[in-house]
């Protein structure tokens, strides 16, 4: 079941790739809606581009209900109970799997800015017998907005 996502930005810092450790930008997701809420870099909390000086904020991303769907397939091909996907999305084939991760980071914690451990706990209760994937990312949404209020 989905949780939690963000999007990572390239930066100048980063040498125009998307990595988190070497100074991209993460930006939290609202896993309803598929849009940005905040930012983080270098682990400290940020609402703007530090290249562009662009708002980080309400930025909605394209396909989004498809990328929820194949993270939550993720599940059904591996069987791993925690892992994170990573998905590109390119101008013409739309949403592409990058990757999966048995142990992602957390710092998508600081992109979202709230703790995981909570979504996390309410997964693992949730009852998903029978569900596939697009049940476990309709009861994914659920659980999110029972967590996280919508942003304003």
């Amino acid at each position: 079941i989905p949780a939690v996502a963000m999007v990572r930005l390239p930066t100048a810092e980063s040498d125009g790739k998307a990595n988190l450790h070497k100074g991209g930008v993460g930006v939290g997701l609202d896993l309803v809606t598929g849009k940005t809420l905040s930012g983080m870099q270098n682990g400290k909390t940020t609402d703007i581009h530090p290249d562009t000086a662009n708002p980080l904020r309400n930025f909605s991303v394209p396909h989004w209900d498809t990328m929820l769907e194949m993270a939550s397939k993720a599940y059904d091909v591996t069987g791993l109970g925690y892992l994170g996907a990573d998905i590109v999305l390119d101008k013409t084939k739309g949403p592409l799997l990058l990757e999966l991760n048995a142990r992602p980071g957390l710092a998508i914690q600081i992109a979202n800015r709230i703790g995981i451990r909570p979504l996390l706990k309410a997964t693992l209760e949730a009852d998903t017998e029978g569900l596939d994937a697009l049940g476990r990312v309709e009861l994914a949404r659920k659980l999110y907005r029972s967590h996280v209020p919508e942003p304003i």
